[in-house]
Order: C-alpha cells, then sequence, then structure tokens
C-alpha cells in the first residue's frame, strides 16, 4: 500500500469504511459540497480510460483531485498525480510536474511520434503500469503531443492496446485559462495544439463542476457577480469591436488606471507594511518594470547582484561575448542585474 499523506489520513479518519464510497459522501455533507458529489461517484466508477474533468475557478478542483487521490490508495491502489505547471504542482501534496515524473521530451511539438523516456527496466514504469488511476491537473496547459506520448508510452509498459494502456486518466482543468503556449506561433497553432485538437478526443467522458464553492460557502454577493463576469468573458459572451478585436469590459467589473504608478500606491501605500501584497501581470517586462519602481521606493542600502555568464565551450566565446549573454532574458529566469 501506497504510504498516505497525513491530510489523507484525516479524511479516512473521517469515514465509516475505507472500501465504501459512503465516507465521502459524508464529508461532502459536512462541507456543504453536496454539488460535488455526483462527480465524485463517477470518477471513481472506472468504465471510461479518460474523463475530463471541467470546471472553472472557485468550484474546488483541487479539493476534488485529493479525494479521490486519497480514496483510490485508501483501496491499496495506486494512483499518480501530475500537473502541469510548477504553481499547479504546489497545490496537491506530493504532486510533481509532467515533465517531471513521466519524462516527456521538452521538443514535443517536433517530434513525429513522441514517447516519454521511461524504459520498461524503469522504476516510474512499473508504478504507472499498476497505477489505477493518473491525475493530470490543469492539463488544458499541456501540448496534445504529451498526452499522445503518454498513451504510447503506457500501451508499451502494460502491454495492452486499449487507451492508455487501460489506465484510467482524469484530466482537470478549464480551457477558459491559458492553452498551450507555442513560440512565435499564430492562433491556428496554439488551438491545434490544444486537447481539444487531439485524435483521443472523442472518447473523453466529460464531467462538469458549475457551482462556484468559495461564493457559496462565504456567501458573497459581490464575488458572485464577479465570478459570473468572469464566466461571461470566459464563454465568449462579450461584446467586442470588430476592427480591433478588442472587448468591452462589463460594467463595475475593474477599475482602470492611467499609469503604473498609481497600481503601486494603491497596493504598497507603505511597502514596509504591505510588502506580502502582489500585484500580477501578463507579461514579463510589466514584471520587471513593476518590480524596478517599486525597488526604487525602499529605503536602505540597495545591493545589486548580477549573473554570471559563460560559454560552455571556450572557442565560442568570440562568437558570444559575455556582453551579450548578459543581455538576455530568459523566461523562467531572473535578469542579469
Amino acid at each position: 500500500m501506497v504510504a498516505m499523506s497525513k491530510m489523507e489520513a484525516e479524511l479516512l479518519d473521517f469515514c465509516e469504511g475505507v472500501c465504501d464510497v459512503k465516507w465521502y459522501d459524508n464529508l461532502l455533507d459536512d462541507l456543504g459540497c453536496k454539488t460535488q458529489k455526483p462527480i465524485q461517484k463517477n470518477i471513481l466508477i472506472l468504465d471510461k480510460y479518460l474523463k475530463y474533468h471541467h470546471a472553472p475557478g472557485g468550484t474546488d478542483k483541487t479539493f476534488l483531485m485529493s479525494v479521490v487521490f486519497a480514496t483510490v490508495r485508501a483501496r491499496s491502489d495506486i494512483a499518480v498525480a501530475v500537473a502541469s505547471s510548477g504553481i499547479a504542482a504546489t497545490l496537491i501534496e506530493g504532486c510533481p510536474t509532467a515533465y517531471l515524473e513521466l519524462k516527456l521530451p521538452l521538443n514535443l511539438q517536433n517530434i513525429e511520434a513522441p514517447t516519454c523516456n521511461i524504459s520498461k527496466t524503469y522504476v516510474m514504469a512499473k508504478v504507472l503500469s499498476a497505477s489505477k488511476i493518473i491525475i493530470w491537473a490543469e492539463c488544458t496547459m499541456a501540448h496534445k503531443c504529451a498526452l499522445e506520448a503518454l498513451d504510447r508510452t503506457l500501451k508499451v509498459l502494460c502491454n495492452d492496446s486499449r487507451c492508455f494502456g487501460g489506465v484510467m486518466i482524469l484530466l482537470s482543468g478549464n480551457f477558459r485559462q491559458t492553452l498551450p503556449v507555442i513560440p512565435r506561433s499564430m492562433t491556428a497553432d496554439e488551438i491545434n495544439a490544444c486537447l481539444k485538437s487531439l485524435n483521443l478526443w472523442c472518447y473523453v467522458k466529460k464531467l462538469q463542476l458549475t457551482t462556484n464553492m468559495r461564493v457559496a460557502l462565504l456567501d458573497d454577493a459581490s464575488g458572485k457577480d464577479f465570478s459570473e463576469q468572469l464566466l461571461t468573458i470566459g464563454n465568449g459572451r462579450v461584446p467586442f469591436d470588430e476592427s480591433s478585436r478588442l472587448i468591452s469590459f462589463p460594467q463595475n467589473f475593474c477599475s482602470f488606471v492611467s499609469s503604473k504608478d498609481e497600481p503601486i500606491s494603491k497596493v504598497f501605500p507603505s511597502i514596509i507594511t504591505n510588502y506580502k501584497n502582489t500585484i500580477l501581470a501578463a507579461k514579463n517586462k510589466v514584471v520587471d518594470d513593476l518590480n524596478y519602481i517599486i525597488h526604487n521606493e525602499i529605503i536602505g542600502t540597495m545591493h545589486s547582484f548580477k549573473s554570471i555568464d559563460c560559454v560552455t565551450n571556450a572557442d565560442e566565446g568570440t562568437s558570444y561575448p559575455i556582453e551579450f549573454l548578459n543581455s538576455l532574458d530568459m523566461p523562467g529566469l531572473p535578469p542579469h542585474n
């Protein structure tokens, strides 16, 4: 039996019997999550090899994944959880990224028939082939080739020609959010890389959550209005300008600012006492600009730390001078200075 986390043990302490699905019915009743019951029961019935759990933000997708994860392990079965991004991986305990756990190739879109870099002698191969369920959080961010690679790999590892070698795959995400990011691509390229363009998508059994639990449990009227406005935008029901292709925000949706200094002054009226506040931005360049302005407002001596950039091959030093390497601003890495 796979060792359970503290959270899973607490869930099991609540139940009357670890092999009876009645235990999490009681748990959901106490938490007021009655709308989630049919979804969880449907997930635990292994009648489909590929299921997609579609739910917008606030509908307790993470809670659902944790309950399913604990339930499968409580039956002395193996459950594997992965996520498309590092942030999503932190929400489920013991959940690594899909690239790390499944050993997916980094150049998926450039390989005609990609597979996971997992041989039959690898320890992870035995875990995957013995798994009852593989949960993939925030799957909508993943390239369709990643799921195709997992399908080919599981068929070989399990020696089974069925979809995913007979292992149940539970996908969780929201197509209203970030789709696969394809560098230097057009909109058509991103749509083609989306999971809905997958040949296996016709075999997917779709499950859906609609009740926003954050709003329902807190009984927040303003939060309910905001969540409904987000869904309206995500569903494409907001009017847009034909010439500019820009949408018009609903009334009272947000406040517009004329400069970057205005949100800084509101979010950080005093950087000493409000240092835990956060400003979100869509582009890395805007984040760097905001950080530079905020850092200059901090009272005290500023310490500057610079990266050490060099080429691995000394013969290429003339082709790639240090000044050029220092000027590169790579995604996911801090700037040179």
